[in-house]
């Protein structure tokens, strides 16, 4: 059984900074890439930021310059700084794993989200 747990979230003023932590545990042998992705309330899930198992980044424009993703791979985390926060960065923000992880049939490919985290931007 695997659990992806993701924290941090708040309500912050525009201006303000956030940091972001996902955190997995359970059977998981190995996580390759790490995603955050966001929905903003009537909007679909955008992709925000990307980490992969060589610490290679990718970032959506809207937050190139504010926010930063990095990862802990000892502690199977992933974490988002938000810095620069505006009204348009509200949203429910998910991570994304995408794992190698202990099954009942073996070691096989696994993808995870966690529940979400909500931040909210408003003075």
């Amino acid at each position: 059984q695997v659990q992806v747990v993701e924290s941090g979230g708040g309500l912050v003023q525009p201006g303000g900074s956030l940091r972001l932590s996902c955190a997995a545990s359970g059977s998981i042998l190995r996580i390759y890439a790490m995603a955050w992705y966001r929905q903003a309330p009537g909007k679909q899930r955008e992709l925000v930021a990307t980490i992969d198992s060589g610490d290679s980044t990718n970032y959506a424009d809207s937050v190139k310059g504010r926010f930063t993703i990095s990862r802990a791979n000892a502690k199977n985390t992933v974490y988002l700084q938000m810095n620069s926060l505006k009204p348009e960065d509200t949203a429910v923000y998910y991570c994304n794993l995408d794992t190698r992880t202990l099954t009942i049939h073996g070691p096989e490919t696994m993808d995870y989200w966690g529940k979400g985290t909500l931040v909210t931007v408003s003075p």
